[in-house]
């Protein structure tokens, strides 16, 4: 039997991030934000000693982590080929930017579920806890989930 618990940090937390998907051919290819909202599915075999798949009071600091990288941020793909315009509104106080390899929902959730597995690890909450799946909403009616591919979900991506 497999047990599953959420967490969810919703767009009332304010995750306040713009970037753009510079090869659209579409609107999305200029700056835009949204309030991003990121819901965690954990998994587990087995119980810790309280009955919990996680304890939701000790997701702080990966509640943390994911204001580090998109509160009020602008993420910027590492291949854009604006990079350096970012640099420079960074350099003159215009911009916080953070760059990842890519950006869009189903990036930065790829992008989460690795950096959530390895907290798992780092807490020693793994292998017995596993990440199953990230999933990133830009709002109601859009979001994309990663998920794990194997049982040893959280040891994955390492």
């Amino acid at each position: 039997m497999t047990y599953l618990s959420t967490k969810t940090y919703g767009h009332e937390i304010g995750l306040s991030a713009t970037f753009r998907q510079w090869r659209a051919l579409s609107h999305c290819r200029l700056l835009h934000g949204y309030s991003l909202s990121f819901r965690f599915e954990f998994e587990a075999d087995t119980l810790d000693d309280k009955n919990w798949v996680v304890d939701f009071g000790g997701l702080k600091e990966l509640k943390a982590i994911l204001e580090h990288t998109f509160d009020h941020k602008t993420v910027v793909a590492a291949d854009d080929p604006e990079l350096e315009w970012f640099h420079e509104a960074a350099r003159r106080g215009v911009a916080d930017i953070v760059v990842l390899p890519a950006v869009g929902c189903e990036k930065f959730a790829e992008h989460v579920y690795g950096i959530a597995s390895k907290w798992l690890l780092t807490e020693r909450l793994a292998p017995r806890c596993r990440l199953a799946s990230v999933e990133v909403k830009e709002h109601g009616a859009n979001s994309a989930i990663y998920r794990g591919t194997s049982r040893a979900a959280g040891q994955r991506d390492l």
